[in-house]
């Protein structure tokens, strides 16, 4: 047997003992067990390799990923894993349990503090307030804390961290003092909102960073070049690309699905290969090594399968959001605090799309989707052995929606779950549309 550690993203840790000869779902299965969920959707595993994480295919035995010292029978230290999320959404609704909800929450709050969008700075205070409300709860009312006495006010206003809710260059170019000063306006206007449907709304928000959905990967320029300088993003709906310049990142191209032809690697070297309309055909970078292109090309790949496959649930989810949300410029209250307030008392801004949080989560009956869709992933692209040296997927949620939308190869759907929640989705239009508003 061998002891494995698996860091979670709330930064809690699950051990567990699998066979020598284990395979990566058996890890995963013991995740499952221990967190006493179903089905993990949009998690996966991942192990660090070069200070990068690179999702493991579940179907490869462990002793692949950490080479000579898996066999070592003396060997007393765990061996570490990272449950990472692989797939990035729009909505949290999307994620039927609450507590992979939750995972799925920390590690967006991390990214939030990680993010370079220096142009997006409204959003971080958004961000921060659907927090605090989501962690702290309900701010106590601004009347009774007009009454303290001027230090007394000032130390009820300090109750949280800067540095846990806002990036280090926001902190450096505004001030600790004005973050504590401004972030409590926005908390106070969430009272009432519930924790759970606070996490909903941080989801979302986050969602639209510009760096926050993305997982990174470095590549280099030249071969010979000694500083990976560039950083392909893995989004929802395709790939984007950044090159750091003076410890800054710039954007360099977007790429949708659709944007792009293949992708291709031969060893180190990483192709990736636009639809012939676009102007730059083809870029060509370097990554660490043959071991992670083929990891990397193998997450692309999956990212595609995933999007096609969520896409329809993603627009029922977007059309409730449509109906029931209202876009606020929450920036605003950062010129004139009485000008938000009344803004803010003139939109429900507790109304939100109906509370999937609490919804059960139902045992699946597994099916096969015998349907084929056109295969983008250049499967055969020939490329060297790799050898395995130094220590250092597939998590299939996919359902079968309901316009008969299907995924190439064989993968496996749980039917059960997506059907709860278009259902649900149906009566919710319905409703509506019985109420005088219209639905498409």
């Amino acid at each position: 047997m061998r002891h494995v550690c698996v860091l979670l993203p709330n930064k809690q840790h699950l051990d567990c003992s699998v066979r020598m000869r284990a395979r990566g779902q058996e890890v995963m299965n013991a995740v499952l067990r221990l967190l006493d969920v179903s089905d993990l959707q949009v998690f996966g595993l991942a192990l660090l390799r070069d200070n990068e994480y690179l999702f493991l295919d579940l179907e490869q035995k462990l002793s692949k990923y950490f080479a000579k010292i898996w066999n070592r029978e003396s060997l007393k230290v765990p061996f570490i894993l990272f449950l990472r999320v692989k797939f990035y959404l729009e909505s949290g609704l999307l994620i039927f349990s609450s507590k992979v909800r939750q995972l799925y929450y920390w590690e967006l709050r991390q990214k939030v503090l990680h993010s370079h969008s220096c142009d997006q700075e409204a959003l971080f205070f958004q961000l921060a307030a659907s927090a605090l409300q989501a962690e702290v709860g309900d701010l106590e009312p601004e009347e009774g804390i007009e009454k303290e006495g001027g230090e007394d006010k000032q130390e009820r206003m300090q109750y949280f961290l800067t540095e846990d809710y806002f990036p280090p260059w926001l902190i450096n170019q505004r001030g600790r003092s004005f973050l504590l000063q401004h972030s409590p306006v926005l908390h106070g206007e969430l009272r009432g909102v519930p924790r759970s449907r606070a996490i909903l709304q941080f989801l979302k928000e986050a969602s639209g960073l510009q760096d926050g959905p993305l997982t990174f990967y470095r590549m280099k320029q030249g071969k010979k070049e000694l500083r990976s300088s560039i950083l392909l993003g893995v989004a929802l709906t395709g790939v984007h690309i950044y090159q750091e310049v003076e410890g800054k990142q710039c954007a360099l191209f977007v790429y949708t699905w659709s944007d792009i032809d293949r992708f291709t690697f031969q060893g180190s070297r990483f192709e990736i290969t636009a639809v012939g309309s676009l102007g730059l055909s083809q870029l060509v970078y370097y990554t660490h090594s043959a071991f992670h292109s083929k990891h990397i090309l193998r997450h692309l790949s999956d990212s595609h399968h995933f999007y096609i496959s969520t896409k329809d649930a993603a627009s029922y989810i977007q059309q409730l959001e449509d109906m029931q949300t209202c876009q606020l410029h929450k920036e605003a209250y950062i010129c004139d605090i009485t000008c938000l307030r009344q803004r803010l008392r003139c939109h429900n801004i507790t109304a939100s799309v109906s509370d999937c949080s609490d919804m059960e989560e139902t045992d699946t009956a597994w099916i096969k989707d015998e349907a084929e869709d056109e295969d983008q992933s250049p499967s055969s692209v020939e490329e060297p052995e790799e050898v395995f040296v130094d220590d250092p997927a597939e998590v299939s949620w996919l359902a079968e929606l309901l316009h008969g939308v299907s995924v190439g190869g064989p993968l496996e759907f749980p039917s059960s779950s997506w059907a709860a929640v278009t259902m649900e989705m149906k009566q919710v239009l319905c409703q509506r549309a019985g109420e005088g508003v219209s639905v498409d």
